[in-house]
């Protein structure tokens, strides 16, 4: 639902990644689930949970900045390639980790997949909380609509049900680790 920006944080002199909400999809769907993302992904301190470093609004624009990770996605290191099986129980086990750490503070990522899992020196870090929801919170979008990536999301969840729990996030990591 952003767009995603590669920049240079001059102060403390570092490549970030800069999430911006574009204006079209400001007013298509209002800042609300943006917002609600800043808000859970502050919240959340993990080793393998991509951090947020600040957000804010410039030019009537909302953003937030996270690390740039220079290894990339979990999909880009599948390109044309397979994992050995000690390097993928290593990932699975760090995203688990990530998955429980959410889960304990209430919050269900929904969109588990390989783009959504970065690669840093050897370590997983789950990122992208675009459409994750915190229990207990009420939803932004409407009863029936699926969210997320259909060929890793639970049936519940394909099917739009709003019964998806913390269930649904191992079940996507189970098909990641397929």
């Amino acid at each position: 639902m952003g767009t995603v920006y590669l920049a240079v944080d001059r102060k403390h002199g570092r490549r970030v990644a800069i999430k911006v909400l574009p204006p079209d999809v400001a007013a298509a769907l209002g800042p609300e689930r943006f917002l609600r993302e800043i808000g859970i992904v502050a919240r959340l301190s993990h080793p393998n949970i991509l951090p947020l470093h600040d957000s804010g609004q410039a030019g009537g624009l909302l953003y937030y900045v996270m690390p740039y990770v220079e290894g990339g996605s979990l999909r880009r290191r599948l390109d044309g390639a397979s994992l050995q099986v000690p390097e993928a129980l290593a990932i699975g086990r760090e995203v688990a980790d990530a998955l429980a750490h959410a889960h304990a503070h209430g919050v269900i990522h929904r969109d588990v997949k390989p783009d959504n899992i970065l690669l840093h020196e050897g370590q997983a870090l789950l990122a992208d909380f675009g459409v994750a929801r915190a229990v207990g919170d009420g939803e932004i979008t409407d009863s029936g609509l699926p969210l997320g990536t259909a060929a890793y999301a639970s049936p519940e969840q394909a099917a739009g049900s709003r019964l998806v729990d913390q269930r649904s996030d191992v079940y996507s990591l189970g098909c990641v680790l397929w």
